[in-house]
């Protein structure tokens, strides 16, 4: 993994505030475990309330994990002032969603001024066995002077 300079030494407080402004987050019972610069990582509990009709994690629920996973490793490089917005993803769907834990672990490919590439990568985790959910190739955008809404 490349090592990435954050431009903004605040980033982990802008990053955070976002994240607590999105409510679709809270109602999935999203958290960010972890949170470097270029790196992102999301658990959620799978409830009975986010699974689809054979009991596993909707793909609805497991995307949104990966995309804003996503999403925050490339904010986190991103200038003070700045927003994010994911522009185009291709996730594949590799195994049932199931778990103690779902994990969503998003490294930063490619940081560029306007567009960043990240990868995604979800897991189930039981005990300490993890299984392939789900992977995203994702390019996020930069909207510079486009704060965050406080």
């Amino acid at each position: 993994m490349a090592d990435f300079i954050p431009t903004d030494p605040n980033f982990r407080e802008r990053v955070a505030a976002s994240f607590d402004r999105q409510a679709f987050l809270a109602t999935i019972g999203a958290r960010m475990t972890v949170l470097e610069p270029g790196y992102c990582e999301l658990t959620m509990s799978p409830r009975p309330d986010l699974c689809q009709q054979h009991g596993h994690v909707h793909a609805g629920a497991t995307t949104t994990l990966a995309d804003t996973a996503a999403g925050y490793a490339a904010y986190s490089l991103m200038p003070a002032g700045s927003a994010v917005l994911t522009t185009e993803f291709k996730v594949n769907l590799l195994n049932p969603a199931r778990g103690d834990v779902l994990v969503a672990r998003a490294r930063v490919i490619k940081a560029g001024r306007t567009l960043t590439v990240v990868r995604s990568d979800v897991v189930g985790v039981t005990g300490a066995t993890e299984k392939p959910v789900a992977t995203m190739l994702a390019t996020m955008m930069c909207l510079a002077d486009s704060p965050d809404p406080a």
